[in-house]
């Protein structure tokens, strides 16, 4: 156990906690707008492997992992629209609704890698882009700032949800609508229109921690995310909504992750207590929803649907 308390060791295990976060953070993200106007989508892991498998393919066909994100990105938008006609319009259940894009999602990559790939092929992702000056600060630049471009941009994306949920006349609809969307409307604002938004907006950005996860690891399997999206949901309750408190449970789970296959690298654990130690994450995940349950209340409408009719 020594080998693994070294600073080198510590140093890339904060340093790949931190890559390893950031799928959890783009789709936390992506749920908590969603969810601060009402809206549980249960399918993010399906948009996840969707979006993951759409820049992976792009990517070993074209080999520009650019073409990979914006393929992933017009996929989201796509699913994106569909759970928004499913929930909104046909006014579905949304759990059952979001159980179903995990469904077709799953299957319908795995059938699509079938026929398409076979078998795992490489592919080369977006390169590591060193932030001059600060990456060369010795361990903190390794932990920080020598990352991909994916990465940067979850992190960035924290203060800028904060401040549109937070801050603008947008963010402000968008709080109205998950609270009380009968006061909303007969204020002006348009339930279903903000929710649409939130809708499109949390898919793709599900959709882009799925191809962030695919190019990172460069290459795609049946299941890659391994209930990532679901962790995903989790967090949003770990963060009570807030970037802030996604941000910081996204980056719990990646050093987590980071340490369990830190311990499996060094040989510290193996066989059983190595399967054992990956359960380490769901457990966590676990653990941490029946805490936080007890504190935090959901926004008022999550879940409702809205029938300006009724």
């Amino acid at each position: 156990m020594g080998d693994f308390f070294t600073v080198s060791v510590l140093v890339a295990t904060l340093a790949s906690g931190i890559r390893l976060a950031t799928p959890f953070l783009l789709a936390g993200l992506g749920e908590t707008i969603g969810q601060r106007s009402g809206v549980l989508n249960l399918g993010v892991e399906g948009v996840m492997l969707l979006g993951a498998f759409s820049a992976y393919y792009i990517t070993l066909e074209t080999g520009s992992a650019v073409h990979g994100i914006l393929g992933a990105i017009v996929v989201g938008l796509l699913i994106g629209l569909a759970y928004a006609f499913i929930t909104l319009i046909m006014q579905a259940q949304q759990g059952i609704s979001g159980i179903g894009i995990y469904l077709f999602g799953l299957g319908f990559t795995d059938l699509l890698f079938q026929k398409n790939v076979g078998t795992p092929k490489p592919i080369r992702g977006l390169g590591e882009v060193n932030i001059p000056l600060l990456s060369d600060i010795p361990k903190v630049g390794e932990i920080f700032f020598q990352h991909s471009l994916p990465v940067y941009f979850a992190f960035a994306l924290v203060p800028l949800v904060w401040f549109m949920i937070n801050k603008t006349t947008f963010g402000l609809n968008i709080r109205a609508v998950g609270e009380t969307p009968e006061a909303a409307d007969t204020l002006g604002v348009s339930v279903n229109r903000t929710r649409l938004a939130t809708i499109l907006i949390g898919s793709t950005m599900a959709s882009l921690a799925g191809a962030a996860l695919a190019l990172e690891v460069g290459i795609f399997q049946q299941n890659l995310t391994s209930g990532q999206g679901f962790i995903a949901i989790a967090l949003v309750y770990f963060g009570a909504w807030r970037s802030y408190g996604v941000m910081l449970g996204a980056l719990l789970f990646g050093i987590v992750q980071a340490t369990v296959l830190q311990l499996k690298t060094l040989g510290i654990v193996e066989g059983a207590n190595s399967s054992l130690l990956a359960m380490a994450p769901a457990v966590l995940t676990i653990v941490v929803l029946a805490i936080v349950s007890r504190r935090v209340a959901a926004p008022g409408a999550l879940t409702r649907p809205f029938d300006r009719a009724a």
